[in-house]
């Protein structure tokens, strides 16, 4: 009799160690797992294009904003150089072709 309740007490055993990765795999494939998927989902007020709404630059997409700004800085930086250089590189020109 408790060789009988041994053996029981095994195969119980066996059965659970055996089953219970087939529960966890089950119980794994229920798990919703988004991945990169976070970047699609949209907070706070919707985006437009730059030229839909040109005024209100909190309102533009990130590209139009970036493209945007990089522009204005550069016309910055060459308008800034151009007005203190005076256009010395014309007159550098100029000499040269009088000479020829």
């Amino acid at each position: 009799m408790a060789t009988l309740a041994v053996a029981a007490a095994r195969q119980a055993a066996t059965l659970t160690r055996i089953s219970s990765p087939k529960i966890s795999a089950q119980a794994s494939n229920l798990v919703h797992r988004r991945g990169l998927a976070g970047a699609a989902d949209h907070h706070g007020p919707p985006r437009v294009n730059i030229w839909q709404d040109p005024m209100s630059p909190s309102k533009w997409k990130e590209e139009h904003f970036v493209i945007a700004s990089l522009s204005g800085w550069g016309l910055l930086i060459f308008g800034g150089y151009k007005f203190f250089t005076k256009g010395k590189g014309k007159e550098e020109e100029k000499l040269v072709e009088a000479s020829h």
